[in-house]
């Protein structure tokens, strides 16, 4: 049986405390069904990393997986597009269909960005953008009035284990107040890469309503108090 998430997760999403979101790519890929049965009550949407080995240098999650991963939760999952510009439309459908409740693409594809946001939308998905921590934030600025999620890089793009740039909460607070300005106040702002904990409070501060975990949620021996802390911030 494939699980769904909620009709109205978006709409559902608590707004009064930081989200988390759980990235597959930490979990044990070995034993994933296992994982996310372990993690699943503490998450508020789960996070797939898509990389073609071009635009970012990792080859990481496929259809197929993200399908078998769908009938483990009824979580929210997000799918991250880290796809050339040629073949993110496909990968967007091949996605969607296999589950995704919230697809992002990056701006930096270019000309192609404004059909692959209208195509995700089409397809039924929450529409997002995701930034490498080099593009300018103003890139989001003539997308806001059509995607619900923006995801800004503290780090470079796809790789694990990095320190947060001086940079990721500057850009935060620059996001946010594009958005604040452009009366989306509903699109949720999201951190990823660099989440540590003595990150994720400076990144709360300077507007992050959502960050990636990694391993700071899959391999805290208190995955309890580790979200407990999370929350409260």
């Amino acid at each position: 049986m494939t699980m769904k998430a909620a009709a109205n997760w978006f709409e559902a999403l608590p707004r009064d405390r930081l989200l988390g979101e759980f990235s597959l790519w930490s979990a044990d890929l070995a034993n994933l069904e296992r994982e996310i049965a372990r993690v699943d009550p503490h998450v508020d949407i789960y996070h797939a990393d898509v990389a073609d080995g071009r635009f970012a240098p990792s080859f990481l999650f496929f259809p197929d997986q993200l399908s078998r991963i769908r009938k483990l939760t009824f979580r929210p999952i997000h799918v991250h597009l880290m796809v050339e510009g040629d073949i993110v439309l496909s990968q967007i459908r091949q996605f969607a269909e296999a589950g995704a409740d919230l697809i992002s693409i990056h701006p930096e594809n270019g000309a192609v960005t404004p059909q692959a946001i209208a195509l995700i939308r089409e397809l039924g998905p929450k529409a997002g953008v995701v930034l490498r921590l080099e593009t300018p934030v103003e890139t989001i600025r003539p997308l806001v009035a059509d995607i619900d999620f923006v995801t800004l890089l503290g780090t470079a793009i796809g790789v694990k284990g990095q320190g947060l740039s001086e940079a990721a909460c500057p850009r935060l607070i620059e996001a946010a107040a594009i958005l604040k300005a452009q009366g989306r106040g509903d699109v949720v702002l999201a951190a990823d890469g660099g989440i540590r904990d003595n990150t994720v409070p400076l990144l709360r501060e300077a507007g992050a309503q959502t960050v990636v975990l990694g391993s700071l949620a899959f391999n805290d021996p208190d995955l309890v108090g580790r979200i407990a802390w999370l929350r409260a911030l």
